[in-house]
């Protein structure tokens, strides 16, 4: 078990490798990407059960799912950081014939990657899909996926909700980042969708809100409990409420930063608040 002050540490260079990243490209999701960030930390470094070097089939080894493929920086950052691939890979970000696309696909073979994802809305049914496999394979092993909360306003992840909930597939852990923000403006403009906690417990499902979603030591909390929620006959689901553009000041609150990357200035701004702690690629 890492402690809290090596989490946060890693924490920090992860924002830097986001920042970079798609500065470097002048393209990218920089503010989803830094509002994950301690919870892909907290999943890699703390929570999940995984291989390295990597293997599709997932086999006796937790299973992640990023539904919300446009966050790929934090994914990539994060995996290379987990020893899945070298973190000086992290420098083809976005370029032509690069393993590390915008949206995460499988064609190009980058370890930790089982499925392409950015066509939101989908990944809550692959996850699904994995976790039903898991149980045909006596596997006890968990599934985890991350979805976007803008996202909720695609129909297929209630059919995958309902569909969870019918077959009682209690060995995932699926979590929304609810940052309130999407492309187009906050969620409740483009289209508010009320209690996303009662929603989901009509729906069947087991529901932890995590108030702090930028706490490592509160997401650790939430993951935990949400384990030992599995195994019980209903789906898992955590809320994680969560700052967009999070650890950089001019970049949080907005969804102005949802898809867009900063110049050359607001880069070193940006590095300035996150000090280098693991080395940068």
């Amino acid at each position: 078990m890492a402690s809290l002050e090596a989490l946060e540490q890693f924490t920090t260079q992860v924002r830097r490798d986001i920042l970079r990243m798609v500065h470097k490209v002048n393209s990218g999701h920089p503010g989803g990407s830094l509002g994950c960030a301690e919870f892909f930390v907290a999943l890699y470094q703390e929570i999940m059960t995984y291989k390295t070097p990597f293997e599709m089939h997932g086999k006796d080894e937790d299973l992640f799912f990023l539904s919300n493929g446009h966050i790929s920086p934090v994914f990539y950052s994060v995996l290379a950081r987990s020893g899945f691939f070298p973190v000086e890979e992290l420098n083809s970000f976005r370029l032509i014939d690069s393993r590390l696309q915008g949206h995460p696909t499988t064609h190009e073979g980058l370890p930790g990657v089982r499925v392409a994802s950015g066509s939101l809305g989908q990944g809550l049914s692959v996850a699904v899909g994995a976790a039903l496999t898991k149980k045909l394979n006596a596997d006890s092993r968990l599934v985890y996926a991350l979805m976007g909360d803008g996202e909720l306003q695609e129909g297929q992840n209630w059919e995958a909700a309902m569909y969870a909930a019918a077959n009682k597939v209690d060995n995932i852990i699926a979590t929304i980042d609810l940052n309130g923000q999407q492309i187009d403006g906050s969620t409740d403009d483009v289209l508010a969708m009320g209690s996303v906690k009662q929603k989901f417990e009509a729906f069947g499902w087991s529901v932890i809100e995590c108030e702090e979603g930028n706490s490592l030591q509160h997401i650790i909390e939430a993951l935990k409990e949400a384990q030992n929620r599995t195994g019980k006959g209903v789906p898992v689901m955590i809320l994680l409420k969560t700052v967009m553009g999070n650890g950089v000041d001019f970049m949080m609150h907005t969804h102005a930063w949802h898809g867009k990357a900063p110049n050359d200035e607001q880069l070193e701004i940006g590095l300035a608040q996150n000090p280098e702690t693991l080395g940068d690629y």
